[in-house]
């Protein structure tokens, strides 16, 4: 039985009929589904549109579905029932094969235009929950690494050139910075959808007299959605959820990035985990990056779900147009995100860092250039001439094939009269990194502060999160 065939006479196409059915991807929405059937089934007894034994037997029948699915037979008995539409047609033909006409009376006072924009709203604030606890794992992976890196140096890079050394802790809390940004974006996203849509209906509002609080109280939404027509059509919240991961798939794509590269030979900073490599089929020596290969790739997969959205929610008139229920599937298929997010934080908890190879890159290559140019400001030179004066230094000492410490001071005198025996103090590895004295510099006493406070964050997160899926 259709749930709206009552004026029609012709029979659905069959291929049409199949083709057009949802329940083949809803079918994960059915938890969301059972949640808000029993918040709407409350709100019509308060309505004494349910007796307290029919309400009784109607969240009893709710909760033996939730339970049926959650074994894989469940699952897939709903994805494969013959004949539901949707998720909600399903859990509406189970409940009458269980109650009778009872199962019929759910669906007074409300519309599966609201049932889908609240199952859907659900959905994403529990997915938001699964990232955000990831992410809150993997912030705390680096924050760990920082602490046992400890005062170790690194170069830093621009354009991928060496560019000024800085600790390796500065630049993993590079990554918690942005991991931080990622997670307020998803609390945002998260407050904003958190309104409830039922009592909506089709498009108008409930044509009956409902106490719409009560179902935002049992699903646990902040109040109920202001304008029907905006309920029942919205579908910002998944938009903003796709983009908000977006960023976190192009902040883990740099990781990967940078971890693939510094595992190569060629600069040999980074050992990579066994656990989260492969070897080749062909070549017995190799040992692969398949972990932050396959990141890089996947965000792709993010944005193409974030792109796909755009355009179906592009030009749409209001309110409900079956165009939506597009933008239910790229929803879906980014739930691989949280796991994903969970192995790169143990993958980073795993890294082993090669420090001595690192320390040595970061004191050749003239990365003091700029220490060097600031001793000649200190010493009165305006910076466009001091950075003339420290370029033809570098330059002569390319020649000569040593790194600028190593020049006498004759040497450096050729350049300016300002050079003295202070000098080379100024420009050892400590004295560059500790010239960096600002907030947010790779100064050591500030990392340590970035640390401690980064630290702080990533706790409050993680607790966050923890409340948040309690």
């Amino acid at each position: 039985m259709k749930m709206w065939s009552g004026r029609f006479r012709e029979p659905l196409d069959k291929e049409f009929e199949q083709w057009q059915r949802s329940i083949v991807f809803d079918w994960r929405l059915l938890e969301e589904e059972v949640a808000a059937s029993k918040a709407h089934a409350v709100t019509l007894a308060a309505a004494h549109i349910l007796t307290s034994s029919e309400l009784a037997q109607l969240l009893g029948a709710l909760d033996a579905i939730a339970a049926d699915y959650r074994s894989d037979d469940g699952k897939a008995a709903v994805r494969h029932h013959p004949s539901a539409e949707d998720i909600h047609h399903f859990v509406e033909l189970t409940l009458v094969e269980r109650l009778g006409s009872l199962g019929l009376k759910l669906h007074t006072g409300r519309s599966r235009n609201e049932q889908i924009a609240t199952d859907l709203r659900l959905y994403i604030r529990k997915q938001i929950g699964l990232v955000t606890e990831s992410l809150a794992a993997w912030a705390a992976a680096l924050v760990h690494q920082a602490h046992t890196a400890g005062e170790a140096a690194m170069p830093s890079y621009t354009h991928l050139q060496r560019a000024e050394p800085v600790l390796i802790a500065h630049w993993l809390l590079a990554y918690v910075e942005m991991i931080l940004r990622d997670a307020d974006r998803l609390a945002d996203c998260a407050n904003r959808l958190n309104l409830c849509p039922l009592g909506s209906g089709a498009i108008a509002g409930a044509t009956l007299a409902l106490d719409r609080t009560i179902a935002a109280r049992e699903l646990r939404f902040d109040a109920p959605t202001a304008n029907s027509m905006d309920a029942t059509s919205d579908r910002d919240f998944v938009l903003e959820f796709l983009q908000a991961l977006t960023f976190v798939g192009l902040h883990l794509s740099r990781f990967a990035e940078e971890i693939t590269l510094f595992a190569t030979a060629e600069f040999n900073f980074v050992q990579l985990p066994e656990a989260f490599s492969t070897g080749s089929s062909a070549m017995p020596q190799k040992k692969n990056p398949d972990l932050t290969e396959l990141i890089r790739a996947k965000v792709g997969r993010i944005n193409a779900a974030a792109q796909a959205v755009t355009l179906q929610l592009k030009g749409l008139p209001l309110a409900y147009n079956k165009d939506m229920q597009e933008t239910q599937e790229p929803a879906f298929q980014v739930d691989f995100v949280p796991q994903m997010i969970a192995l790169v934080a143990r993958f980073t908890a795993a890294l082993r860092f090669n420090t001595a190879q690192m320390h040595a890159a970061a004191q050749s290559g003239y990365l003091n250039a700029m220490a060097a140019a600031t001793y000649l400001v200190h010493k009165g030179v305006p910076f466009r001439t001091a950075h003339e004066k420290i370029g033809n230094a570098v330059r002569y000492a390319l020649e000569k094939g040593v790194e600028l410490n190593v020049l006498t001071l004759d040497e450096l005198r050729q350049f300016g009269d300002e050079f003295a025996e202070d000098f080379f103090p100024t420009v050892s590895l400590d004295a560059t990194i500790d010239c960096h004295d600002v907030v947010g510099g790779t100064a050591r006493h500030r990392v340590r502060h970035a640390l401690e406070a980064a630290a702080e964050r990533v706790a409050n997160l993680t607790r966050e999160a923890a409340h948040a899926g309690a």
